[in-house]
């Protein structure tokens, strides 16, 4: 099959590569460029586990082909941190409130908490589990997901519940 020319903006920096048509965006990012942050589950769009940002809203990278997000601003977990020392509010709320277990579905769950902080910076129980309802966890029971995303929100934007 042939290959295309794509142009990716991924965590800010600019990737070109030649890729075929058919390639998801997950395997790009994981096979090609090494950004294994993003995990691939079950390659269907039920799991959640390969969720990044594209253009600010949650996605399935494995149901996206990489042609396809070609001249977007693309954010894996790799880019949530705020420097490679230091975590961003998100992923500290994990790991401070016992988030993380296996963590296969952590980068998933870290994006979409991500997206709902970022256009709601006070949700409710409810929304937060709304916005979790793509992302599936075989070990946590999600009470710990959930309360690590307000605690987050209460770190991110100062408010109180």
């Amino acid at each position: 099959m042939t290959k295309v020319n794509v142009k990716l903006k991924i965590n800010g920096d600019p990737y070109e590569l030649a890729v075929r048509p058919n390639r998801t965006l997950v395997e790009v990012l994981r096979d090609d460029l090494h950004l294994t942050g993003t995990k691939i589950g079950c390659k269907t769009g039920d799991c959640g586990a390969c969720t990044i940002l594209l253009d600010g809203k949650s996605v399935c990278s494995c149901m996206t082909l990489a042609i396809e997000a070609q001249g977007k601003e693309i954010t894996t977990i790799e880019g949530v941190g705020l420097s490679y020392d230091k975590l961003h509010p998100i992923q500290e709320a994990f790991v401070n409130e016992g988030a993380v277990q296996c963590g296969y579905c952590t980068p998933g769950m870290i994006m979409s908490a991500k997206n709902l902080l970022d256009k709601n910076p006070k949700p409710t129980e409810l929304e937060i589990r709304k916005a979790l309802s793509g992302n599936l966890c075989r070990c946590t029971g999600y009470a710990r997901i959930v309360k690590a995303i307000e605690v987050a929100s209460e770190k991110m934007y100062n408010t109180q519940k």
